[in-house]
């Protein structure tokens, strides 16, 4: 079976997957995307047997008849955060403002282009006034796991997804954004249309969503959510 899954739940799905083809028999192949990715691909014709992305994206997905009708289940939630390399010093962003000058005193800050946390954090220091300031330092990469650059010191700050910190070894939560400014997303498991797999992607999104997964994603820093 063939999982395209948001690099969101990169970290907690190198875990769970395992366990459910021991527990099933199956075997599951995951890719892991940028939610845009994600719906960019699946527009364009490349297939899966599950999706897993931001809501809107499977809602869009299944309004373009590319996600089965009725399949969309909410698997959990993420904030945004910042992190920093392990063993440096953590700035104070507790607030707005002392958000902002963490912004401007960094040499480097590392965020996506097209990842649900990269694309509001482009806008969101416009909002702030120092958009300029922090694009002539930002190390921007077209998708993936932003905390791999921090951890090879590419990048001081990194602003992603908070299980996305989760994901690297190396690097170290700072904090979520001060709730004034946060985004928070839902991400949701839907079943394409085209796949001969249904059965089994519909197994997978149930044990996704028993007792130990929950805990497990929320040791992964994501929130559980229900449909």
């Amino acid at each position: 079976m063939k999982v395209i899954a948001s690099n969101a739940l990169d970290a907690v799905l190198r875990e769970l997957v395992p366990e459910f083809e021991r527990a099933s028999g199956s075997q599951v192949s995951v890719t892991y995307l940028s939610t845009n990715q994600i719906l960019e691909r699946v527009k364009a014709g490349e297939t899966a047997d599950l999706l897993i992305a931001g809501r809107t994206a499977i809602d869009e997905l299944a309004a373009a008849g590319k996600v089965a009708a009725g399949s969309a289940t909410d698997l959990a939630a993420s904030g945004i955060g910042v992190c920093v390399r392990q063993g440096a010093s953590k700035p104070d962003i507790g607030s707005v403002e002392a958000f902002k000058r963490a912004l401007l005193a960094a040499k480097s800050v590392a965020h996506t282009a097209t990842g649900q946390s990269g694309s509001y954090f482009a806008g969101l220091i416009d909002r702030l006034g120092i958009g300029d300031a922090v694009r002539a330092k930002a190390k921007v990469s077209a998708g993936g796991i932003i905390g791999e650059f921090v951890a090879r010191g590419e990048a001081e700050l990194g602003i992603q997804q908070i299980s996305e910190v989760f994901a690297v070894p190396g690097v170290v939560l700072v904090g979520p954004l001060p709730p004034e400014i946060q985004k928070v997303t839902v991400f949701s498991a839907g079943t394409c249309s085209s796949s001969r797999e249904q059965d089994t992607a519909r197994a997978l999104v149930r044990f996704l969503t028993n007792d130990t997964s929950v805990a497990a994603m929320k040791a992964k820093g994501l929130e559980p959510v229900r449909s």
